[in-house]
């Protein structure tokens, strides 16, 4: 057993992972990362095979709100980036920074488990190591959420993670199931390919387009910095309105939250395409029978392949649940980072907010990083922040009552997140 116990280990090299390397270079903390794939970038490398990129994916965030603030993206990429801008930038910040020499690459984590204190950590090189603590950086979108209907479909289904190409849907008669983000940029592409194309949702959305003005339509909440939380989430939900107008006359159902209470539809073109009937949206599934779906509302249609994009799991095969502290859906963590008790094992990345982008993680990364350099050389200054990672209450979603939805279990309102963790960051000081 190779001893590397006054190390941490890193798990992952996506955007997470390379974020939190880099905050632990910079404190001077000891130590080292694996990434199961042959680079970084994580599910943004279309050629990981647990990535779930297809051709036509761009960025649902504009580049200045997703970029890491120390590394700005260049300005020759577009406001949108396609995936292989954004691999091309992961690329380049781990060589900027020189992250690359912490990391093996191609070995996975297979097992970790604690052993009198000391984390045990078995990779699929058959290397058995001890560490100090573990550091999980695999995201949240790579293992699939598959959704199961009465009945027999006989054509293909695929969940959205196998999509790769629109030329799958070519001269078929396709339905999408689940108008998320990654469900209505999958529905424009087989518009262009497919014989039919249908969107079946279960609930209403809200939707909004990619540019206001012709600038990226996230950048204005940034130009409102100076406004109280409350009044900026009203006057963007006003300006969205008025804009996009009622998803319902477009054939969805009425959403059943306010906007922002769940992750809106960022697309400005599948609006566009059911308004020309290019797109029919559909109820929600009632039962298969052969190659006809019956829906809710009674009616029924005959398909050839079936998306299932019906979103993704937080999933960590390689530990025991009872190391996470996990509630039915994710590990129940104080700033989704810290285990109440634990202070050997830590989350970076398990989060989602409007406008968090990845600068978002590097300043979870800043706080984990300082913390543990600070919990080693002065730990008398800790144990105020102890206390308050014990009782594990902080309100994270502000002024957003979000939907009570097992997807959205990690999700919190960016400046109030971005508030808590700079005050915790400085705390150290």
């Amino acid at each position: 057993m190779i001893d590397k116990s006054d190390k941490y280990l890193v798990i992952g090299a996506g955007p997470a992972g390379l974020s939190t390397a880099r905050n632990l270079q910079i404190e001077g903390v000891s130590f080292e990362g694996v990434e199961a794939h042959s680079g970084v970038g994580g599910l943004w490398d279309i050629k990981n095979p647990k990535s779930t990129m297809y051709k036509t994916a761009h960025l649902i965030s504009s580049k200045r709100m997703t970029e890491f603030s120390e590394f700005p993206m260049k300005d020759s990429v577009a406001q949108y980036p396609h995936h292989e801008d954004v691999l091309d930038y992961f690329t380049s910040y781990a060589q900027k920074f020189d992250l690359l020499k912490y990391y093996k690459f191609n070995t996975r984590v297979e097992k970790a488990y604690k052993e009198n204190g000391i984390w045990i950590v078995k990779t699929s090189d058959g290397e058995v190591t001890k560490y100090k603590g573990l550091i999980i950086c695999v995201g949240t979108l790579s293992e699939p959420n598959h959704v199961k209907f009465p009945g027999e479909f006989t054509g293909q289904i695929i969940h959205s993670a196998e999509y790769k190409d629109p030329q799958q849907f070519k001269d078929k008669r396709v339905l999408i199931v689940g108008a998320g983000n990654s469900g209505c940029d999958i529905v424009v592409d087989a518009v262009h390919h497919a014989k039919k194309s249908d969107l079946s949702v279960r609930r209403g959305y809200h939707f909004v387009p990619k540019f206001v003005f012709g600038k990226p339509a996230d950048a204005l909440g940034n130009k409102q910095s100076f406004l109280p939380s409350g009044l900026k989430l009203t006057l963007n939900k006003a300006m969205i309105k008025m804009l996009t107008g009622s998803p319902e006359q477009f054939g969805f159902p009425k959403p059943d939250h306010k906007l922002f209470e769940s992750h809106p539809i960022v697309n400005s073109l599948v609006l566009h395409y059911i308004g020309h009937g290019d797109v029919k949206v559909r109820a929600n599934i009632k039962k298969f029978e052969a190659n006809t779906v019956h829906f809710t509302d009674g009616t029924s249609e005959d398909y050839d392949m079936i998306v299932m994009a019906t979103g993704y799991k937080v999933h960590f095969p390689f530990i025991d649940k009872k190391y996470l502290n996990w509630n039915s859906h994710v590990p129940d963590l104080y700033l989704n980072i810290f285990h109440p008790t634990d202070d050997s094992i830590f989350v970076c990345g398990m989060i989602e907010a409007a406008g968090i982008g990845w600068q978002g993680r590097f300043e979870m990364g800043t706080l984990l990083a300082r913390y543990l350099k600070t919990k080693d050389k002065s730990p008398n200054l800790v144990k105020a922040f102890e206390k308050r990672k014990k009782e594990n209450n902080a309100n994270l979603s502000g002024p957003v009552k979000y939907m009570k939805l097992d997807r959205m279990a990690y999700y919190v309102h960016k400046d109030t997140y971005i508030d808590i963790l700079r005050k915790e960051t400085n705390s150290f000081n």
